[in-house]
């Protein structure tokens, strides 16, 4: 209901629904049983068709939450960039890794997925943008650094699926983009 506060409960069984489908999706994958979302969150399912009418929507709305929790755990005071652009990039990576299965499962041909993937895209690289500019400008990476470059190197390392290397590769990446020591 745009325009309209939610009541306290309303709010609270949203908040509740989406730590459950959180939480159910990594364990069994977005097809899991909406059922056992619900009761997860302690809600009857008839509220939770009441705020996601469709599985789309709620996973919709839990890989939207995904994304922001990403991008929000980017702390752009830190006091080194370059350690917090490769600590960020790691989140990223473990993102990408593991939330992979729930964006796939939106891109259906009668969805809306181009729009909202387009969003989410943007926002990532809003992000990754900001922390290396603050990196670039604490002199942590050359100069030619490219924050696309760093994601697109970021999704090889997730799409490996070799979880007990990616600090090893993101270190090498680090070292690829940062400048010499006199």
């Amino acid at each position: 209901m745009p325009g309209r506060a939610r009541r306290a409960d309303a709010r609270d069984n949203h908040a509740l629904l989406l730590a459950a489908a959180k939480e159910v999706f990594a364990e069994d994958g977005p097809d899991a049983p909406l059922d056992r979302i619900a009761r997860r969150a302690g809600i009857g399912n008839a509220t939770m068709y009441r705020h996601f009418p469709s599985r789309r929507e709620l996973v919709t709305a839990v890989y939207a939450d995904e994304v922001a929790s990403l991008s929000s755990r980017a702390r752009l005071e830190a006091a080194d960039p370059g350690a917090e652009l490769f600590a960020w990039l790691g989140l990223f990576v473990e993102h990408v890794r593991d939330k992979r299965a729930l964006a796939l499962s939106l891109t259906t041909p009668a969805g809306d997925h181009e729009t909202l993937f387009a969003r989410w895209h943007e926002t990532v690289n809003e992000t990754a943008a900001a922390l290396v500019d603050r990196a670039k400008a604490a002199g942590a990476v050359e100069p030619d650094t490219d924050a696309l470059d760093l994601l697109l190197l970021g999704t090889g390392i997730a799409l490996a699926n070799a979880p007990a290397r990616t600090d090893r590769l993101l270190t090498l990446v680090r070292r690829g983009v940062t400048p010499p020591t006199p």
